[in-house]
């Protein structure tokens, strides 16, 4: 489980929703560490002469005497840890790369090294590489370098862990503040943590905690609508989410949440703003599948089936994609390809009682009563009955001659219909006067 006690040393609750929209990931990847903080050792005066130009700017100048040095000596980790920062500055990241992993090959006690080599990593989104030399810098003695520089180490390393491994990240984050202050970043972060524990109240503190020092914080604005649609209060979350687009109009996360919003409360604005949307973020995955979600609900069956096609193509193994799509085309009464798509679908992902849903009403449509029994069964253990599923039970063991389970069924769903379905009610009726004779 969680330590949330970690967070309690910086305030009495803790926050939600992971948001990797800025704060400490980028701010702990692209901040460099400064040239020339290596312990105390014997230097070459042409190295100490090139660290020298780094300090007045000239890196072009730098750069020629560490060239010169390192082709006579490639295995000098303080030139090529200088080397590697000169490129990093430049822009010239897969040299940097080079450079900081031949540094830590030729000093695999250097701190400096580690940390750049692993921020770098991090920052070009290649986190499986960047966390074993992030750990390892965290296990470096540090020598004359800043405390703030390992605590960006193990601050870098929560942010890697945060999705993943929520309780290591929480870990990571307490050494970070044994070394340094707790900043509002870190607030965030532990948002993100505590909502993953489930910890909502104490979620909401710590956004609200953040949001009293930076109103217009975007990640903060959206971990908070975020607690506010969990609980299905999207009046509020609307009113904030107008609010936080203000400050951010074209924060693509917030938009879509306010689109989610709309859509919850069946207001026609959620279509176009979704549509603007899309066509500004036409690769966004989320967003397109949201656009999906709202075209269907909004009778666009052909429009929505337009975006699942090309989500599915992307990921075909997607159960709840699979899903959506097996649903518009039941509306479109496609039935032999939504048995299939249901089908596959409950195949990846046995829990999705949705899945099941759809499988048992395409089997009825398609004469398969087996299928339909077998598909209620399963959808049983994750849904409640209702009506619609009575009358698909009376229907499949009416089709297969079971006279008393249909009778039964028939039963429930008269029960249970009350006068909402009169065409399905009246056909019950006349099947169980059947069924009695």
């Amino acid at each position: 489980m969680l330590r949330i006690v970690i967070f309690a040393l910086f305030f009495a609750s803790l926050t939600g929703f992971a948001q990797n929209s800025s704060t400490e990931t980028e701010q702990n990847s692209q901040q460099q560490v400064p040239a020339a903080t290596v312990a105390p050792q014997p230097v070459s005066e042409q190295v100490l002469d090139a660290e020298a130009s780094i300090a007045k700017s000239d890196l072009k100048g730098a750069e020629a005497k560490l060239e010169a040095w390192l082709a006579a000596h490639p295995t000098d980790a303080r030139a090529l840890f200088d080397a590697g920062y000169i490129a990093d500055t430049e822009n010239r990241l897969v040299a940097a790369v080079d450079l900081f992993r031949r540094a830590t090959e030729a000093d695999p006690k250097s701190f400096e090294a580690h940390l750049s080599l692993g921020l770098l990593l991090a920052r070009q989104g290649n986190e499986d590489d960047a966390l074993p030399v992030l750990e390892k810098a965290t296990q470096l003695d540090s020598g004359q370098a800043n405390p703030e520089l390992k605590a960006r180490a193990w601050r870098a390393l929560a942010q890697i862990n945060r999705d993943d491994d929520p309780e290591e990240a929480s870990d990571d984050l307490l050494e970070a503040l044994k070394l340094t202050p707790e900043t509002l970043d870190d607030t965030l972060l532990a948002a993100s943590l505590a909502d993953q524990a489930g910890e909502y109240a104490a979620a909401e503190t710590g956004y609200r905690r953040v949001l009293a020092k930076e109103p217009n914080s975007a990640p903060a604005n959206a971990g908070m609508a975020h607690l506010l649609i969990a609980r299905k209060q999207y009046p509020e979350a609307e009113a904030l989410l107008r609010l936080a687009l203000k400050g951010s109009p074209d924060n693509p996360a917030l938009t879509a949440q306010l689109a989610t919003v709309l859509a919850d409360q069946n207001k026609a604005e959620a279509l176009p703003l979704l549509q603007k949307l899309h066509e500004t973020h036409p690769e966004n995955e989320s967003i397109t599948r949201l656009l999906a979600q709202v075209l269907s609900v909004a009778g666009d069956f052909v429009g929505s089936e337009r975006l699942y096609s090309i989500l599915l193509k992307a990921t075909p193994e997607d159960a709840s994609l699979l899903v959506g799509h097996g649903e518009n085309l039941v509306r479109l009464a496609k039935f032999a390809e939504a048995y299939t798509a249901f089908d596959k679908a409950t195949q990846l992902d046995p829990a999705d009682g949705d899945g099941w849903s759809g499988l048992a009403f395409v089997a009825s449509q398609t004469n398969r009563p087996s299928v339909v029994i077998h598909a209620l069964t399963m959808r049983s253990k994750y849904l409640s009955e209702g009506p619609s599923t009575y009358f698909l039970w009376a229907s499949a063991y009416d089709a297969l001659h079971d006279k008393k389970s249909a009778a039964t069924y028939y039963h429930h769903f008269l029960d249970s219909a009350a006068g909402k379905f009169p065409s399905q009610e009246a056909l019950a009726r006349q099947r169980l006067l059947l069924l009695d004779k």
